[in-house]
């Protein structure tokens, strides 16, 4: 008699992922989908998708979830924990999303404190829209509105959203992590679980920044884009927590 040593988590519904081959969006919901099971959150969860590769994972996490327009996830992700507080509600958005469009709504949302998890994916690149330059693109990275390379002198330096937030007195958790790796995909389940925790306890403003790849975008292998995460993108964005800690009560 064979014994089953894995299996889909519950946490995911039996939807095919629509992520092109090298994504690493499949191991991030993977990685939320074990948490929601593991702390029994899946009848309390609420998940707000705005506009982007993130746009479908609604059909994918097996909670309640609500679609948003491109860069309001935070707007909506307040209003539904503030008339819904007993519920667990987390944004899932993209560099593109948060760092661009949505920038006065994840810099508010941090500044109230308001009590809610973000999950934040950074691959560099607008991936779902042509593979457009971000505001997280690296400097001389190649991209469809970047064809000679990001140029620091005309378009800045990236920029780097868990230092920035980090500074926020009412934040409560910021921490980057990576999916490149085995030991580093299980930092990341670590830090999701604990972002979760965090808004259960009632303390505020937590965000998960998660560096991911896009292969299609990047022009890549699969294996190539993951090197380029280890090589290229990790030493401009530091993994680690920017910080842990609640200065401020959270926002009911």
């Amino acid at each position: 008699m064979s014994k089953i040593v894995y299996q889909k988590t519950e946490g995911l519904t039996d939807q095919p992922l629509s992520y092109c081959p090298g994504c690493t969006h499949g191991v991030i919901h993977k990685l939320i989908g074990e948490v929601l099971v593991e702390m029994d959150l899946l009848g309390k969860a609420i998940a707000v998708a705005p506009v982007g590769c993130s746009v479908m994972s609604y059909e994918y996490f097996n909670c309640d979830g609500i679609q948003a327009s491109h860069g309001r996830a935070p707007a909506v992700a307040i209003g539904a924990k503030r008339t819904n507080p007993d519920k667990v509600v987390f944004t899932y958005q993209g560099d593109g999303d948060l760092a661009a469009i949505g920038t006065a709504e994840i810099v508010h949302a941090a500044h109230r404190g308001d009590n809610i998890t973000v999950i934040f994916i950074n691959n560099a690149i607008y991936g779902m829209t042509g593979g457009q330059m971000a505001p997280t693109t690296l400097v001389d990275m190649k991209t469809a509105t970047s064809p000679t390379g990001r140029q620091e002198f005309k378009m800045g330096k990236p920029i780097r959203v868990s230092e920035m937030l980090a500074q926020i007195p009412s934040t409560t958790y910021i921490e980057r992590v990576s999916t490149h790796n085995i030991p580093n995909i299980r930092k990341a389940k670590a830090a999701i679980k604990k972002a979760f925790q965090n808004q259960i306890d009632g303390k505020g403003f937590s965000m998960v920044e998660l560096l991911s790849t896009c292969s299609i975008g990047w022009n890549m292998s699969p294996v190539e884009s993951l090197g380029f995460v280890e090589k290229t993108m990790i030493p401009y964005f530091p993994l680690g927590i920017y910080k842990d800690e609640g200065e401020f009560p959270a926002a009911s």
